[in-house]
């Protein structure tokens, strides 16, 4: 699928993206993080800001900069990752201004015995907002009205935000231009996920502005390419666990060939999610018991 990765961050620099919209790009990039994570500032005498990022005085300066004077409203959050959600708490610091969005970090599902969670240390457990926004559920700040869209996956407390009146969604992690999303157990869950793509396919707004690159044109059609590229994925796991038991590692060697080795714990832990759901559907076995180190095979 075609992905959109021609994105100049300018650091430190608050971009207009739309009108009353400006996109400023936290300097972090890597990885899961492209060129870094976008916050969002919306209005401009009254702001709301979304997504303040990691803890990082640079960015927070050059919100607090980008701000000019202008009250800070609210402080919206989307999920619980570090490059995310911790900045938050040094803005409130800063403006007194209430953090609202999602909950508080929890995984989508409970650890198996003996089980470690490979992305422990990506969750921000010290975030609280003061806030709780739950689905459908609008909040109004800085002449803006804005839909909470509640779509698990990527994490369990995923949130995307639609401006209403606008034909714009923030979709955060869960729908990113310049690559797909991850959502590895047991912080995230593929089932959940590909309900929250069909949950985006059901709306009619056709921009999005992600937590990570630039804007999203004809996002429907970006969107059922990101779901026809899971229904692929599937089918190829499933291809290559029909002969004989494998393990995820064999399933990645065999499946990510061409990709660069660094990335292949990444793409284990996307197999795993897949081979996850393919489990509770019943399609495959894990043996002993569903885990990194499991031997996966089909059953039908």
């Amino acid at each position: 699928m075609k992905h959109y990765r021609d994105f100049n961050p300018e650091y430190g620099t608050p971009v207009e993206i739309s009108p009353g919209i400006r996109r400023l790009t936290a300097e972090n990039p890597g990885p899961f993080t492209f060129r870094g994570t976008n916050s969002y500032l919306l209005g401009s005498r009254r702001l709301v800001v979304v997504d303040p990022g990691p803890a990082l005085p640079g960015h927070l300066n050059a919100i607090l900069k980008a701000a000019d004077g202008a009250t800070i409203e609210a402080i919206l959050v989307t999920h619980t990752h570090m490059d995310h959600s911790p900045g938050a708490r040094l803005l409130k610091n800063e403006t007194g201004a209430p953090i609202v969005g999602c909950g508080p970090h929890r995984a989508a599902r409970d650890l198996f015995e003996g089980e470690v969670n490979p992305l422990d240390s990506s969750g921000d457990k010290e975030h609280i907002p003061d806030r709780l926004l739950t689905d459908s559920e609008t909040f109004t700040a800085a002449e803006f009205s804005i839909e909470t869209i509640a779509t698990p996956g990527h994490t369990a407390n995923h949130l995307c935000f639609a401006i209403q009146g606008e034909d714009i969604i923030l979709s955060a992690d869960h729908v990113m231009g310049w690559s797909t999303s991850i959502a590895a157990p047991p912080d995230g869950s593929m089932r959940d996920y590909m309900t929250s793509i069909e949950k985006m396919l059901d709306r009619s707004e056709n921009t999005y502005f992600p937590g990570h690159g630039g804007r999203i044109h004809d996002a429907h059609s970006y969107v059922l390419d990101l779901k026809q590229h899971r229904l692929n994925r599937e089918a190829s796991i499933l291809a290559t666990v029909s002969e004989r038991e494998r393990t995820i590692k064999e399933i990645v060697a065999e499946l990510y060939a061409e990709v660069d080795p660094s990335l292949h714990p990444a793409a284990g832990l996307s197999v795993y999610a897949h081979l996850e759901d393919l489990v509770e559907r019943g399609l495959v076995s894990a043996r002993p018991d569903l885990s990194l180190t499991a031997g996966y095979k089909r059953t039908t």
